[in-house]
């Protein structure tokens, strides 16, 4: 079975049985990245890359922000003991 590609209209050979919707893969022609996005019939989307990218780079940030909270509390705390030591 063959499938087209969105980019240049290629046919491409795949196994319908042997894809599942989400897998992803090259086209020979045009060096596309396409995603599987229907598997009866075989039918693919031109895949992102940067989505992927951008889901990598944003657990970090998740976790730097929770670290920069706790950075905040120390300084809260060091202005209070320098209060209390003047009293």
């Amino acid at each position: 079975m063959s499938a087209i590609c969105p980019e240049c209209d290629s046919p491409i050979d795949v196994d319908e049985y042997d894809v599942d919707i989400g897998d992803e893969l090259t086209c020979s022609e045009c060096g596309s990245l396409l995603r599987v996005s229907s598997d009866s019939p075989v039918e693919f989307e031109v895949a992102d890359e940067d989505d992927d990218l951008e889901d990598d780079d944003e657990e970090p940030k998740e976790e730097d922000e929770g670290g920069d909270d706790d950075e905040d509390d120390d300084e809260d705390d060091d202005e209070d003991d320098l209060i209390d030591d003047d009293e």
